[in-house]
């Protein structure tokens, strides 16, 4: 735990938090919304908010990205930081290693609660993801320039859809991306302990850590071109829109003939997923940092401020039964049909009160 650091890009704060929002109940809001009403808009966001089968995209499926994509943004601000003051890159490599083993750890903390049999556990995770593929860009942040960034994303990517692509699975051959045939369901069931998320296949398996390392780095493209004091607010946003409508091109122009798809994390879906990430924090940048309307943004920013927090609280405890104590007479007054979406409401609001207090506290969880 740690206290807050001053001089914080806001935006990027509010994003995390707008981006965690939806996984710790504001999916179910909708969902129920959709059932109660049948409204077009509220059945076509209710779709959204469900991840793709295989091929193709959602909403949803830029939650993950999104979130590594932010975890780049702030290396310009945190990592540089230690350099500027001086700080040793030894002290720096052994600070993200430490941050990564931590994750990975509280990621299969996170899958095992109910089932400690070590062949049951499913090793792979989210959080593991993020702490593996962060840690590969930060060292590739650390010791190379934006222009070599650039030239290893474009290598990640090409070598990573080189991967998916030409090395032959035994009994499929090569370049066949389903959950049986691609070479990250080969590889994750030869090498790969525990469960497999989808039995034969894991979409946070062991190669998606390669294209994932490029979301990250990307996010650092990103992060380090905001951080440049020499370009004024306006002529970033223009260049980042820019940047967000290539990228979302591009990838709609190589799904033709390597689709989007999330759990291969294919370089298309890599792609396609930083464009929109770049959108969406154009949007947050260019109204909280560049046009001084923060207010409204408070909500989510005491989200994002302790995103691991509140993933992790999540999980470990059950809100139902503190919902049922305080708003148990309230609920019923509604529809029936419309209570479970009160419900998602009040665990919201008690998760929200809760980060908060240690908002407040100036609590904040660092890994």
């Amino acid at each position: 735990m740690e206290e807050i650091k001053s001089n914080r890009l806001l935006s990027l704060d509010a994003l995390r938090g707008f981006d965690m929002f939806w996984i710790i109940g504001g999916e179910e809001i909708f969902h129920v919304l959709k059932k109660y009403t049948g409204f077009p808009l509220f059945v076509w966001m209710s779709a959204q908010l469900e991840h793709s089968e295989w091929n193709g995209f959602s909403f949803y499926d830029l939650i993950f990205p999104l979130f590594l994509f932010l975890s780049g943004v702030a290396m310009p601000f945190s990592l540089s930081r230690q350099i500027e003051k001086g700080v040793p890159k030894n002290k720096i490599y052994l600070k993200i290693f430490r941050r990564a083993a931590l994750l990975v750890l509280f990621g299969v903390f996170y899958n095992g609660q109910r089932d400690w049999n070590l062949q049951n556990i499913r090793y792979a995770s989210v959080l593991g993801q993020i702490g593996i593929a962060y840690f590969l860009a930060a060292i590739i942040f650390l010791n190379t320039n934006w222009k070599q960034q650039l030239y290893w994303v474009g290598g990640i990517l090409i070598g990573y859809w080189a991967i998916q692509n030409f090395i032959p699975v035994p009994g499929f051959g090569a370049g066949v991306l389903t959950k049986e045939g691609s070479i990250n369901g080969f590889i994750d069931r030869m090498f790969m302990p525990g469960r497999l998320y989808l039995g034969i296949h894991d979409p946070e398996g062991w190669l998606v850590k390669i294209s994932a390392t490029a979301t990250a780095l990307m996010g650092a493209l990103t992060g380090s071109y905001i951080k440049n004091e020499k370009v004024t607010g306006f002529t970033k946003i223009g260049y980042l829109l820019i940047a967000a409508g290539s990228l979302l091109i591009l990838a709609l122009l190589i799904n033709f003939v390597y689709p989007i798809n999330k759990n291969l994390w294919t370089s298309s879906f890599a792609l396609y997923t930083a464009g929109w990430s770049i959108l969406l924090l154009t949007i947050f940048y260019f109204v909280i940092d560049v046009l001084d309307f923060k207010k409204w943004s408070f909500f989510f920013v005491v989200i994002g401020m302790n995103s691991i927090t509140v993933y992790l609280a999540s999980s470990l405890f059950d809100y139902s039964h503190t919902v049922k104590k305080i708003f148990g007479g309230l609920i019923p007054l509604f529809d029936k049909g419309l209570q479970p979406a009160i419900f998602a409401c009040c665990v919201i609001a008690i998760e929200w009160i809760l980060l908060y207090f240690l908002y407040k506290k100036k609590i904040f969880m660092r890994v």
